[in-house]
């Protein structure tokens, strides 16, 4: 049996076995169409509530504050219990087990929209994980030595993913700085590691799980090291320090905060709690945020189902709001290999919290959240052969504004000493492991915006957005793409070198970053 397809953080950021079997489920039980508006297709799409099954739920208002406060009350009539209210961007998030609580607040006045933002009831699930991290070991103390002496880290050897971005020669210009944080908005992390420990910052960090922002002590780091590695392994190819331990990051002078939003066991993101990050980030002086996932239960939402409605909505809320407080939202772009300016594509995954359902959704109508929303950059992945889209990258003119290195461990294969197509970074424990995915690709460019940020200080998310695209360096289409000769992963390039469906802009720079 397959597993599911892609998840950012999860299924294709992780080793080949995994990686295969998430990109080839494409079955499902049942067809409905996602722009189908019949009781039928939406009861297909969308298992109803039981009796007594508590969920949660996005509202979003004006932000009129006696409008809010109506809202409330009328939140609370409907046996709605407000767990917190971000009056800023006007969202409510609610805990209910009123199966009737979304259609009554979507006929209050002033209420924009309102949604349960998952299918499955507010209580903990097993999911089984298929494979696991090529870890690495440090080398002995002689050849660490020689790579000091060399002026790299001790496994900086094996990036070859930071020499295809000129990251190496970039921290000999500028290591970014300091007073500069990216937020990685992911399943937490370890900042006990001791190549993330010196640029870790606890005050800008937080558990956003559930909504509501937790800061106290660790709190922020994973619940499990042993499945919730992914948020410390990103957090490592932003900003691992030039410390004389382990690997160099893409911008190694800079923060990095942890802004935990995945569920305990199910290592699920909902759109509560990166709400909850989105803010928190914004009001806490973080210039940055890595956004490594797809928020579930829908791997697209759909304007005209009221639940995927309500959550694209506070999240492009959230997203706007940050970069109106000045933060470069940077999403990573799926690793399902689909063409997100298509104007169909089969979604078998969602909702993933309960039963799947084959649909065929278009997403000009269904974005990728946060990926496809306004405000967020989006990022495809390359591997080691002259910088060709990886495998399982998701892409699309018009769709794609830069590329970074995300690894393919399946078709391609990196120069020596390189010995591995992944991308290698830390993990919980203070270990090291390759892992591959759009989740790779997106720190690479978070940590090249942070290097823009430290050289620019006043400059806009806008700006950096630009600066970003113009510095990137431009990589032509390929002439064909079928990396293993049967189709599996075939996909047709178009546009033109510095500005395409696989690339966007191109490859990003973080030498250009430090020096123009």
């Amino acid at each position: 049996m397959l597993s599911k397809p892609s998840r950012r953080r999860r299924a294709l950021a992780l080793p080949l076995g995994l990686v295969l079997a998430a990109s080839l489920g494409l079955t499902g039980a049942v067809t409905a169409n996602a722009q189908d508006n019949t009781p039928a297709a939406k009861d297909a799409a969308k298992p109803a509530a039981k009796d007594g099954e508590k969920l949660s739920y996005v509202v979003n208002t004006e932000k009129n504050p006696r409008t809010i406060n109506r809202v409330k009350r009328e939140i609370r009539a409907a046996k709605g219990k407000i767990v917190t209210t971000y009056a800023k961007i006007g969202v409510i998030v609610v805990h209910s087990a009123n199966p009737e609580f979304s259609k009554t607040i979507r006929a209050v006045d002033g209420v924009d929209s309102a949604g349960a933002t998952r299918t499955a009831p507010l209580r903990s699930a097993t999911t089984t994980e298929v494979g696991k991290p090529k870890f690495v070991k440090e080398p002995k103390a002689s050849l660490a030595a020689s790579a000091k002496n060399d002026g790299q880290e001790p496994l900086e050897s094996l990036q070859w993913d930071k020499r295809a971005i000129k990251a190496d020669k970039a921290s000999k210009v500028d290591e970014g700085s300091s007073r500069v944080t990216v937020g990685v908005i992911d399943t937490g992390v370890d900042d006990t590691h001791p190549d993330l420990k010196p640029n870790f910052s606890r005050w800008q960090s937080a558990n956003c799980v559930g909504g509501k922002a937790d800061t106290s002590p660790g709190a922020w780091r994973p619940y499990d090291p042993a499945e919730d590695y992914h948020g410390t392994h990103v957090a490592g190819i932003i900003a691992a320090p030039r410390n004389g331990v382990g690997i160099a990051g893409t911008a190694p002078g800079v923060k990095v905060a942890s802004l935990k939003v995945s569920e305990p066991d199910t290592s699920l993101f909902y759109s509560e709690a990166v709400v909850c990050a989105m803010v928190y980030a914004a009001d806490h002086g973080v210039e940055v945020t890595n956004n490594s996932y797809y928020v579930d239960p829908w791997l697209y939402n759909c304007d005209d189902h009221g639940d995927q409605k309500a959550i694209a909505d506070a999240v492009g809320r959230a997203i706007k709001y940050a970069q109106g407080k000045g933060v470069t939202t940077v999403s990573s772009a799926g690793n399902s290999a689909h063409d997100l300016a298509a104007s169909e594509i089969v979604d078998s995954t969602s909702p993933d919290d309960s039963t799947p359902v084959e649909r065929t959704i278009n997403p000009a109508t269904c974005p990728d959240v946060p990926n496809m929303l306004p405000g967020s950059m989006s990022i495809s992945a390359t591997g080691p052969e002259d910088n060709l889209k990886s495998y399982y990258s998701n892409y699309g003119q018009g769709e794609i504004d830069v590329a970074a290195p995300g690894g393919d461990r399946r078709f391609q294969t990196p120069d020596a000493p390189a010995k591995d197509g992944g991308i290698l970074s830390t993990m919980p424990d203070g270990d090291y492991a390759y892992l591959q995915g759009t989740s790779m690709a997106g720190p690479q460019v978070a940590g090249v915006a942070a290097l823009i940020k430290s050289k620019h200080p006043r400059a806009t998310p806008q700006e950096i957005a630009w600066r970003l695209k113009a510095q990137a360096t431009s990589v032509p289409c390929p002439e064909d793409f079928d990396p293993d000769g049967k189709g599996t992963y075939a996909a047709k390039c178009t546009g033109f070198t510095g500005n395409n469906s696989f690339y966007g802009h191109g490859l990003v720079n973080a030498l250009a970053a430090v020096t123009k």
